[in-house]
């Protein structure tokens, strides 16, 4: 069969009912009536000589043979898409798209108020949907069209994904103002000795401070191991935990609390590298480019407004009674 004997709306069609799951919701989402959807879906049965999408009551369960080539159809779709409408002049007042964007929980928590508050006036039609995405998933997902970028550490991958370093920031150490085992810098066998909190969505694996440390022959003892930073941030507050945790990230959230920070005591570790990453069908898709464009601003901006004086990075000291209980590590 030559691709001229093809009707590829059909594909669309195929794409919106994965999508949706649904073939009224698919129908609706482009605006084709029900017995047009039925249609469509019974040429491409037809055509691909396959069912495609099993109903099991009101949803349609795709067959391994769908299962097996959307993201192919869908990274077609794409490089079609762009390619139509690359040419037009893109504007951001009057565009509608709603962007699928992988956050790292560090990034999204400094990223998204400024980006937001600069998307609400310039963009007002444009929506951000933001996502907790694997990483081994990261690729697959830009990949198919399921996510427009993804915000992360340095990842391999394969060519078919650009990426574009976004900033640098130094590793800290997070511990209470009074620690009893730290007096004026941290050394790395003090560091060691003492008990830790990795925050992590993922229920088992180490982090990057532990893969580097296991690199060195080193490991140190997490007593938590938590979902979010500022919940961490208050133990610290409370413990003789220490928490590892980038610079800008631990100063904005450290506010009120008067934890103190000190530099990451491994010299191999001391910076943190974060890239932004997309597929390379979305290089010239002006909506894509856009929005990479304003993240790369609000994060300049952000960077320039939190620097500091060395000086001034670490909090104040501050009176407070001796942690009720005290560390097992320095009883």
């Amino acid at each position: 069969m030559h691709l001229s004997q093809v009707d590829l709306n059909l594909f669309v069609v195929l794409e919106a009912i994965y999508r949706e799951g649904n073939l009224t919701r698919a129908g609706r989402q482009l605006k084709l009536t029900q017995p047009a959807m039925s249609h469509a879906l019974k040429r491409l049965r037809e055509l691909l000589k396959d069912p495609l999408f099993i109903r099991e009551g009101a949803n349609m369960v795709p067959t391994p043979f769908s299962r097996n080539m959307i993201n192919e159809v869908r990274q077609a779709l794409q490089i079609l898409e762009v390619n139509l409408y690359e040419n037009r002049n893109f504007d951001p007042a009057h565009t509608r798209r709603d962007f699928q964007v992988g956050f790292w929980e560090l990034m999204e928590s400094t990223i998204l108020p400024s980006l937001v508050k600069a998307m609400v006036k310039a963009a007002p039609e444009i929506s951000i949907t933001t996502l907790r995405v694997k990483r081994r998933e990261i690729e697959t997902e830009l990949a198919s069209g399921t996510l427009d970028l993804a915000l992360d550490i340095p990842i391999t991958m394969s060519d078919s994904i650009r990426h574009q370093p976004l900033f640098s920031d130094r590793v800290v150490v997070m511990a209470r103002a009074g620690h009893p085992a730290i007096s004026g810098e941290l050394d790395l066998d003090t560091y060691l000795r003492q008990d830790h909190i990795l925050v992590s969505s993922r229920r088992l694996g180490p982090s990057l401070v532990d893969a580097e440390l296991n690199r060195k022959g080193r490991k140190r003892r997490i007593v938590l191991r938590c979902q979010h930073y500022f919940a961490a941030c208050r133990v610290v507050g409370e413990t003789d935990m220490l928490l590892t945790i980038p610079e800008h990230y631990a100063q904005m959230l450290n506010t009120g609390f008067h934890n103190r920070l000190y530099p990451f005591p491994l010299k191999s570790l001391q910076q943190l590298e974060i890239h932004m990453y997309w597929h390379e069908s979305a290089e010239n898709d002006p909506p894509n480019r856009w929005l990479r464009e304003q993240i790369k601003q609000v994060v300049d901006k952000s960077l320039a407004e939190v620097s500091e004086p060395e000086s001034k990075r670490r909090a104040p000291p501050v009176k407070r009674r001796p942690s009720a209980r005290p560390s097992r590590r320095n009883q």
